[in-house]
């Protein structure tokens, strides 16, 4: 996130930009609205501090024409001694808030924190926005090259065409919600709205008026008739009382014949079994899963668990601009059997600990993954559970793959580090399907 400073003078708005530079921000500064006003877009990633009277374009005149682009965008307006009714009324126009002159630097590096802030929830949200309304953004986030994940997506992208209900289930962390996004924004129904609703996060007094309401007056802030045509995905459905379930049927049934109704996706988080069909009317399950796709587990998607790894392993090295640390095969071995209760939300979370363990300097990679699930193999404990030529295949992939990215793919660079002659590289990269230009 950035701050643009727009004062004329040049030793207040270089104050400005010193004082807000030692507070750990990235600053630009400029002497004239104008120019400030061509730099500063729409989706702008940051906020501004300017001056009120300036030649030119004022400060006044500055805000009016930024709100036009994008009113979200929080400025902080300087006055002088007697510039405060200005200053209300540019608060009125919308500016995020003003300091009057002369003002302390703590106070400014305050203001502007919390403004970056409100920046940073609506870049987000919109972002959010745009990938709810993006299908080849979901699914490019269900990261795997598993036939199993592979064939998830097919099934996503089968899901999204047809009409019925859809029902999700995996154990917890598998991306249940994320393949709900994805089939709604996929379909026809990307634009519409998309709500998420957690039945086990009210009481089931509460859940009836959350979802239909007590009486007319309530019908339009209903999760229903918020998701309006859309989606209504229902986490948890097994949570909610028969009385409610009978509704939610009554609602189903009204709805027949309409292809353009609303579409319910349900998400549970155990395989369907006959205690879970017991907790739920059987007229109302059987309507929510008259199309189903299940989540494997983490522990049974093999290679895919390296890959992913590895991906979240980029993701946060960049993010807190930290070296990755080096996997090697014991360690690999590890992150292959062991047995991942979390699934993939808990191999984030431990792809996280090691970029910031790995800048610390402490441990293993198989330290932390002792810490993180109690559980550590040595090597009679791990069962292959497929040939090892496989296993082989899949750590020589990883280590190919990583040291290109190390080297920013150069053979040359690449050939030395791991002691191998071009040819058997080449051959090694076409089998595995690494191409150079992914890593330049």
């Amino acid at each position: 996130m950035k701050i643009a400073i727009i004062d004329d003078e040049k030793d207040m708005r270089e104050s400005i930009s010193q004082w807000l530079s030692l507070s750990g921000h990235k600053t630009k500064t400029y002497s004239k609205a104008v120019d400030a006003l061509s730099d500063i877009g729409s989706n702008y990633q940051g906020i501004v501090i300017t001056d009120i009277k300036m030649p030119e374009m004022d400060g006044i005149e500055f805000l009016k024409k930024l709100m036009i682009k994008d009113s979200t965008i929080p400025v902080i307006l300087i006055t002088g001694h007697g510039d405060v009714a200005m200053a209300v009324k540019a608060m009125h126009i919308g500016a995020y808030d003003f300091l009057e002159k002369p003002f302390d630097p703590n106070r400014i590096a305050e203001i502007a924190k919390r403004a970056i802030h409100t920046r940073r929830l609506v870049i987000d949200n919109r972002l959010l926005r745009r990938e709810l309304s993006d299908g080849t953004v979901l699914l490019r986030k269900l990261i795997g090259s598993s036939q199993e994940m592979k064939q998830v997506r097919e099934e996503i992208l089968d899901l999204s065409r047809a009409h019925n209900h859809v029902l999700v289930t995996g154990e917890t962390g598998t991306g249940k919600n994320l393949v709900a996004q994805a089939i709604h924004a996929c379909g026809n129904r990307q634009g519409k709205p998309f709500v998420s609703f957690d039945c086990t996060a009210h009481s089931a007094f509460d859940l009836e008026k959350i979802i239909f309401g007590n009486n007319n007056a309530d019908l339009d802030k209903t999760i229903i008739s918020q998701a309006g045509k859309g989606t209504l995905c229902l986490e948890g459905i097994d949570n909610m009382p028969e009385q409610c379930q009978a509704r939610l049927l009554a609602f189903i049934n009204s709805q027949d014949n309409d292809n353009d109704s609303l579409r319910i996706i349900s998400i549970l988080e155990k395989i369907i079994e006959k205690d879970t069909i017991n907790q739920i009317i059987p007229a109302l399950f059987y309507r929510l899963s008259s199309l189903n796709i299940y989540l494997l587990p983490l522990r049974e998607r093999g290679d895919d668990i390296l890959e992913l790894f590895n991906r979240f392993l980029d993701i946060y090295s960049e993010e807190y601009g930290y070296e990755s640390p080096n996997i090697n095969a014991a360690e690999a071995a590890h992150l292959l059997q062991a047995p991942w209760p979390g699934n993939v939300r808990q191999l984030i979370n431990l792809a996280e600990k090691a970029i910031l363990q790995n800048f610390r300097s402490e441990g293993s990679l198989a330290k932390l993954l002792m810490q993180e699930i109690n559980f550590l193999p040595n090597e009679k404990e791990i069962i292959a559970s497929k040939p090892l030529k496989e296993h082989v295949e899949t750590f020589e992939k990883m280590l190919i793959d990583n040291t290109m990215k190390r080297n920013r793919g150069s053979i040359t660079s690449v050939m030395k580090e791991l002691g191998l002659p071009r040819r058997t590289l080449n051959e090694k990269m076409a089998k595995y399907k690494l191409t150079r230009s992914n890593y330049l």
